[in-house]
């Protein structure tokens, strides 16, 4: 990562420039427990106020036990906890392939492996195409999620960047 330096000293928090993300560079988040508020909050927030997440009650015709979460707040934790690899550097967000592999539950604790599967310059500007595979594991070391997003990153302005 390309160290932000002031008289301040280096900026802690600083994303990833494209060209510091070469084909076949791993790295991984911390992990983020899922908790019960986490539930409440996105269900009365994007309105899924679908039977499973908002009946604890009614289990009996489930098919998954225990307090699931919807996989789109699954997706969404994963997100934040991939920002600190674009703070500032970040452009756009052009799609991605999404599959859930398995339910993530509350009391879970998940994190994100990533790996760059494509890297190239943009067509203009320094600026590049990055497309990272996001592998979001539970505490049992268990795929609950995968997906590639492809996004616009800003280059470093070094030479050949």
């Amino acid at each position: 990562m390309k160290e932000q330096i002031s008289d301040k000293g280096v900026l802690i928090g600083h994303g990833f420039f494209y060209d510091q993300m070469p084909v076949g560079l791993r790295f991984h988040t911390m992990g983020r427990t899922v908790t019960e508020a986490d539930l409440v909050t996105f269900v009365n927030l994007f309105w899924v106020h679908e039977d499973n997440f908002v009946n604890a009650e009614n289990k009996a015709h489930r098919a998954i036990r225990g307090r699931f979460v919807p996989g789109a707040m699954v997706y969404c934790m994963a997100e934040g906890l991939l920002v600190p690899t674009m703070q500032f550097t970040g452009l756009a967000f052009l799609g991605t392939t999404l599959d859930h592999k398995a339910p993530t539950l509350v009391g879970d604790t998940i994190h994100v492996e990533g790996e760059v599967i494509q890297s190239r310059p943009a067509s203009k500007g320094n600026r590049g195409l990055v497309r990272t595979r996001n592998r979001v594991m539970n505490q049992r070391g268990e795929l609950v999620l995968l997906y590639e997003p492809l996004r616009l990153m800003r280059g470093s302005g070094a030479k050949g960047g």
